[in-house]
């Protein structure tokens, strides 16, 4: 395959910030990330999984993100390794489409249930004596059923319209794996229409999430200034704080890439942006979430002990 071939079936991924990629250092960060992040997500979940006393729907959700985080670091990832070690920067035409079909299953289901989370808190807090009732298994499993359906269906969109646009110049990718608005950037069509279809999509699954997560913290920040327990208003603060922290990293650079026109930021600046959301949000929501809160802490400490103690015998 020759770069830059008109007649090519694939592209070319140019890589995070080509200059330093050479040196090898930056590409040991990102493994070294990838490695604490996929280790961490997958033992978080893990511990909500065998720990009886975390099956509630708070680390049911909580589980579910951390299985988003886990699979969505692994989109990426393997496949800069993969180019790095093999000294190439093809991707087939057919790889690049599932790159985009999952990054917009994963990422269009994150930003869901992060809006879904904020409301089992705005629940707990607000109207904690119906919270059993409202909260329910069956409640938690329809909420991430939503989340993985409707961020599959956003997905199906995007890459049907992404992949079928002809590529007649340039087949030079520059991110460092199959990103929408830098595909779109190589079309010799007019995606003036499409472009309109994922603005819809962006209100959709960015602007009205992250309104229902301000419009419930907003209601969970004045119950909390009305409870009489400084204790009570310390603890629902504290698990407030988490989830905020991390729709923070999340929503930020989303709104940045895709809710602002492509001529206000530069390749590098959209790299980076997108290293936040893909590679460094999954890294901290394990240790955001295990490191503040009480009960993963005992989880683990329980699980730690019971194999020293199976060792030692």
């Amino acid at each position: 395959m020759e770069r830059g071939n008109d007649t090519g079936t694939g592209f070319f991924l140019l890589g995070l910030f080509p200059g330093l990629w050479q040196l090898g250092t930056l590409f040991t960060c990102v493994l070294l990330v990838y490695i604490f992040a996929f280790t961490g997500n997958l033992v978080l979940a893990l511990l909500i999984w065998a720990d009886s006393r975390l099956h509630t729907p708070m680390y049911i959700l909580l589980s579910q993100l951390s299985l988003i985080d886990l699979a969505l670091i692994s989109t990426t990832v393997p496949k800069m390794a993969i180019n790095f070690f093999s000294g190439k920067k093809d991707i087939s035409k057919a790889a690049c489409g599932a790159q985009v079909f999952f990054f917009f299953t994963l990422g269009g289901g994150e930003c869901l249930l992060l809006a879904l989370m904020s409301y089992d808190r705005y629940v707990a807090i607000c109207s904690p004596l119906r919270y059993p009732a409202i909260m329910n298994s069956r409640v938690c499993l329809q909420m991430a059923l939503v989340c993985w359906g409707g961020g599959a269906l956003n997905s199906l969109v995007n890459t049907i319209y992404t992949m079928h646009f002809p590529f007649c110049g340039s087949r030079e990718i520059h991110h460092f794996f199959c990103e929408m608005p830098a595909i779109l950037k190589l079309s010799c069509g007019d995606t003036s229409l499409y472009e309109t279809v994922v603005s819809i999509i962006c209100i959709v699954f960015v602007l009205l999430p992250l309104g229902f997560i301000v419009s419930s913290y907003i209601l969970i920040f004045l119950t909390v200034l009305r409870m009489n327990s400084p204790e009570g208003r310390r603890k629902a603060l504290a698990t407030c704080s988490s989830h905020l922290a991390v729709v923070s990293l999340y929503y930020g650079p989303a709104l940045v890439i895709y809710m602002t026109p492509q001529s206000a930021h530069t390749a590098e600046q959209d790299q980076g942006l997108s290293m936040i959301n893909t590679i460094f949000t999954p890294l901290l929501n394990p240790l955001i979430y295990s490191l503040r809160n009480k009960d993963v802490l005992t989880a683990l400490r329980k699980v730690v002990g019971r194999r020293g103690t199976l060792n030692w015998t």
